[in-house]
């Protein structure tokens, strides 16, 4: 294949939606699906994330279970997946939670049309990838992120790049907890937002599995037209 084994963990209203208009993010499941994310983190080799959520909601990313952390070195790995922004223009902010918490690698993936000095005050926090010329080039990100060593990557959005990623053929899973909550709005972000599928290209899912979690349910999705 040449890439990880890529899978998009989130929790979206009963309406689909992964926030509020404005774009402030809500709880919408409880300690058992935080623990299944925590776990998920743990097992993964990256963790993904748009610059607009890191904007938005300033995630550390880490994992949050003592003994999970503790697995990993034992290991022999960081206590922590590799943090990885999505960030066109470079415009992370250098007190980003990403690189105030937690110990690991830090990626910040940029275009060729991200501004030079940005660049540079970034790569003093992290590794800073060029891939693509004024978008980041998915597909060339994941081939190079699988020759890093990275072969199980978990996104976490949000919905922006979660559209990127499916359109570009690069997921295979898809694990989606739904709340019992409506939160409406055209504005408000869904699980996939974008430009949207041409009928003839709509991506096809098949339901691996089902499970009632906390106040809402669980549902694990294949991927069938991936690359």
């Amino acid at each position: 294949m040449g890439r990880p084994f890529t899978f998009i963990n989130s929790a979206m209203s009963a309406d689909g939606k992964i926030s509020t208009k404005e774009r402030k993010q809500v709880r919408i499941s409880g300690d058992v699906d935080f623990d299944r994310m925590d776990e998920l983190r743990a097992t993964s080799d990256a963790i993904m994330v748009g610059i607009g959520t890191v904007l938005a909601d300033d995630p550390s990313l880490t994992v949050k279970s003592k003994s999970r952390r503790s697995a990993r070195k034992d290991n022999g790995s960081d206590e922590g997946p590799i943090r990885i922004v999505i960030d066109s223009k470079a415009r992370t902010p250098l007190d980003a939670d990403i690189f105030i918490k937690g110990e690991g690698k830090r990626i910040i993936a940029v275009s060729g049309s991200a501004p030079e000095d940005r660049v540079k005050m970034l790569q003093q926090k992290a590794l800073v990838i060029t891939v693509g010329d004024e978008q980041v080039d998915l597909v060339a990100l994941l081939k190079e992120l699988y020759s890093m060593g990275v072969k199980r990557l978990m996104v976490e959005g949000g919905a922006t790049l979660n559209w990127a990623m499916l359109s570009n053929g690069l997921v295979d899973e898809i694990y989606s907890f739904v709340g019992n909550l409506l939160i409406g709005g055209t504005c408000a972000p869904t699980l996939v937002d974008g430009s949207g599928f041409h009928e003839d290209d709509i991506l096809k899912l098949d339901l691996m599995s089902m499970e009632k979690m906390d106040e809402g349910v669980l549902l694990k999705w294949a991927v069938l037209n991936r690359y």
